[in-house]
């Protein structure tokens, strides 16, 4: 980035501007990739949490606050500086659940009581629509809840769950 940066810089001064526009469009379009790549990483991480919750029929303290936590951050990141725009629209999560779903069963395998079964096993234990529906509901509830009001969205979506009565009553 800072090649571009410095390239950027040149051609202001050299008054360039249709260069200057191009490397600006890339920065953004840099920019842009990196907040996704980091919105995938949490959301992997929220698959994950559901994964377990789906194949050991509970939810632990440590699962809440991870879902939450995820959830909260791709909050934070997919809306944009101008405070009214999002990296992704509530009907663009489709593709990166897809791809999200097929990453978090490989790390799910590592941790579903403790490691006893593979990612393939894992996928047949669980109903992947289910999953990524639940995730969805979570995402989609960021889109016009405020932290606060989120938190208590969350808390009804996760008492839901398998074990979520027991979590509740903690």
């Amino acid at each position: 980035m800072l090649q571009e940066l410095e390239a950027l810089k040149k051609s202001i001064v050299e008054e360039r501007v249709t260069d200057a526009l191009t490397l600006i469009e890339e920065l953004d379009g840099m920019s842009r990739k990196s907040v996704i790549r980091t919105i995938k990483s949490y959301l992997v991480r929220l698959l994950v949490h559901l994964l377990k919750n789906q194949v050991e029929q509970r939810l632990t303290n440590s699962w809440v606050a991870s879902i939450r936590g995820s959830i909260f951050e791709i909050q934070d990141l997919n809306l944009q500086d101008n405070k009214s725009s999002y990296y992704l629209k509530p009907d663009e999560w489709d593709e990166y659940l897809e791809a999200a779903f097929q990453t978090a069963l490989y790390e799910a395998a590592s941790e579903i009581f403790g490691g006893k079964f593979t990612a393939k096993e894992i996928a047949a234990k669980v109903e992947e629509e289910k999953v990524k529906e639940i995730a969805l509901k979570m995402i989609r509830a960021s889109y016009n809840s405020s932290p606060k009001t989120l938190a208590a969205r969350l808390d009804d979506t996760l008492s839901q769950l398998p074990g979520g009565d027991i979590w509740k009553k903690d």
